[in-house]
């Protein structure tokens, strides 16, 4: 039988059971606004991922990277996987990576003006997400990173252009490409360059070793390796209505984080959106399928699963699913807001949803 769901109020967690350092160097993480981002409940998910044996754990779908660096806090070795490379980046750059900083001297070179740069972002956005100074600098930085000789001090920077990036962006997603969001507050007043060396004090400021190995892959998840005690899902959700389509949302950033090399951007639309990548969990005719399948790869390992109560399979189409591959299923449920995504009227409180924690053992 699956257990009763337990409701956790978010002041409730019972921050005793891990040590004061743990959580704030979690909360430390540089926050990127992303859809469907853990940064409010991770520390539920930290509690449950200390109390479940087994030390090699696979995130399998990385998002923002914050449950990726809360399970590497936690002591685990993390294997950190997502199909868009921009969040592959960044656990490169803060997960994987155990000791690399870019030196003072290093940060310098990379804003030295190259005049004979490629100007490709300043080129092709020219008018539509930030003014010609920021896409300038934008251009500038990767010209520069490629002198880089380490791949984490090239995913430090990736990184910290991503989020500097998004903070300008005054919806935090690049299906928008005029002003109306803009409210004046500081992140929006800041100048790319000024987001961007704060994104890279951030990123580096939390770069520890846990004494583990890591890594990091672009795949989908259905050609990852199984060899894991825990995995850790947290697919895209399935609306009732509207889509997950994150390449829609973040092609920027997604772009940005390869300089658009073996891209191909939609030139007939007015984001100059990437061409869209079709996955499983994107088709609402066999979503159904898509986790049997999803839990079918994994029924060796202890699974951790997050969940939205407005997505689609229900709660109860969920439980029988994970009831096919495992004895126990226990289920967490936690009150939670989105401040956005794929939820209609906003303002009717649709975007209160409860997210569900299920552990299949």
């Amino acid at each position: 039988m699956v257990a009763e769901p337990i409701s956790l109020q978010n002041d409730s967690f019972p921050t005793e059971t891990i040590q004061d350092e743990m959580i704030e160097r979690i909360q430390s993480f540089p926050r990127i606004r992303y859809m469907g981002s853990k940064y409010k409940i991770v520390p539920y998910l930290t509690k449950i991922f200390l109390e479940l044996p087994g030390q090699k754990v696979l995130d399998a779908f990385i998002g923002s990277g914050i449950v990726s660096y809360a399970l590497k806090v936690a002591g685990k070795s993390v294997h950190s996987n997502d199909y868009m490379n921009f969040p592959v980046e960044i656990a490169k750059a803060t997960v994987v990576n155990s000791n690399i900083t870019l030196s003072q001297s290093e940060i310098s070179q990379l804003l030295e003006e190259q005049p004979n740069r490629d100007q490709f972002i300043l080129n092709t956005f020219h008018g539509l997400y930030f003014d010609d100074e920021d896409h300038a600098f934008l251009d500038n930085t990767w010209a520069n990173l490629r002198n880089l000789d380490n791949p984490y001090k090239q995913a430090l920077v990736k990184s910290a252009l991503c989020l500097a990036a998004i903070k300008k962006q005054p919806r935090g997603v690049f299906t928008i490409t005029d002003s109306r969001y803009n409210d004046g507050r500081k992140d929006l007043r800041l100048s790319m360059k000024e987001q961007f060396l704060n994104a890279l004090e951030g990123y580096q400021s939390i770069i520890f070793d846990n004494g583990q190995v890591h890594s990091a892959t672009n795949q989908d998840i259905f050609d990852c390796d199984t060899e894991f005690d825990v995995v850790y899902m947290d697919p895209p959700y399935m609306p009732k209505k509207d889509d997950n389509d994150y390449i829609k949302r973040y092609h920027f950033l997604e772009g940005l984080s390869v300089y658009w090399e073996n891209q191909r951007i939609m030139e007939q639309t007015k984001t100059k959106k990437l061409e869209k990548r079709p996955t499983r969990f994107g088709r609402r005719p066999t979503i159904h399928n898509t986790f049997d399948d999803l839990f079918r790869k994994f029924a060796d390992s202890t699974i951790v699963l997050s969940y939205s109560s407005n997505g689609i399979p229900s709660l109860e189409d969920m439980t029988k699913l994970l009831r096919k591959y495992k004895t126990s299923v226990e289920l967490i449920k936690i009150p939670h807001r989105y401040s956005f995504g794929t939820h209609e009227n906003v303002a009717e409180g649709s975007n209160l949803v409860d997210e569900y924690i299920f552990i299949g053992r």
